[in-house]
């Protein structure tokens, strides 16, 4: 019996074409947030790492702001095809980070596994994904907008994960102590076509393998453009656009770890509990 496959949901080649693109004139807002953030959090992990790499994060900018506080930092671009090998040797990495790439990984899971495999007993990883309810007014606002003036809705936002989802993987790729938790941040805009240009600039338009190949029609557009206005507007006519950042992390096992507790060798039990509650009544 064969054993089932990836499905493919990213067209990862176009994606690498629109990112060169998207580098001559970068916006970099949500990706100069991120990086911050994880400098903080590295910060705040009581650990010196040596060696380290950055996992296809879309720009040089995490290797310029983090390279020099470590012995060594090796930053790996991702593959512009199916492939999704991860070129680290095993056992080779004090940490891994990744900044705003692996929402577009279509095997998550291998990946996750594969860097396991590459960090050292008490490694850690830490990296940060589009996610949860990320654009949910643009997916929603197009899929009003194509149901009106279409032959049906064609996908246009990528499925994110969401936080429970990439915790599961976590512990599935055999990682000890995972964390996850989201970052939601609202960003507003004079107009949706701010937002989508913002999106080009970034390289995060729409590379779903099932996308619509036909240009979207100047009706649907205006339609789309004028229903994210009735529904996800403020006071004052800008709008509102959902990022959902989420940060997971975990740890190589290693001996010297934290162990959860082996059930039933708790020293109080919940009964004991409620009867001394009881007795203070």
């Amino acid at each position: 019996m064969n054993a089932p496959t990836t499905p493919v949901l990213f067209d990862r080649a176009l994606l690498a074409q629109r990112q060169r693109r998207a580098a001559r004139v970068p916006e970099t807002f949500l990706l100069d947030r991120v990086i911050d953030d994880m400098t903080d959090r590295i910060a705040a992990v009581k650990r010196d790492f040596a060696d380290v790499a950055d996992l296809w994060t879309p720009s040089g900018a995490l290797e310029a702001v983090l390279a020099t506080h470590f012995r060594t930092f090796t930053r790996l671009t991702a593959p512009q095809n199916g492939d999704e090998e991860l070129a680290v040797t095993p056992q080779s990495l004090d940490l891994a980070l990744s900044v705003l790439a692996f929402q577009f990984v279509n095997d998550l899971p291998g990946l996750l596994a594969q860097i396991r495999r590459s960090l050292r007993p008490d490694g850690f990883l830490l990296a940060a994904m589009i996610g949860g309810d990320t654009l949910t007014e643009l997916r929603q606002s197009f899929a009003a907008a194509e149901a009106e003036c279409e032959a049906g809705v064609s996908p246009r936002v990528a499925p994110f994960a969401d936080l429970r989802d990439v915790g599961g993987l976590l512990q599935r790729a055999g990682f000890a102590l995972p964390v996850t938790d989201v970052d939601r941040v609202v960003v507003r805009y004079a107009d949706v076509f701010g937002l989508m240009q913002d999106l080009r600039r970034m390289g995060a338009t729409n590379v779903l393998v099932e996308r619509r190949r036909a240009p979207t029609r100047r009706a649907t557009m205006l339609r789309m453009a004028e229903i994210y206005g009735e529904r996800f507007a403020d006071q004052d006519g800008r709008i509102r656009a959902t990022f959902d950042i989420i940060w997971l992390s975990g740890w190589a096992p290693h001996e010297s770890q934290q162990k959860p507790l082996r059930p039933g060798s708790a020293k109080a039990s919940l009964e004991e509990a409620v009867r001394a509650a009881k007795k203070n009544e």
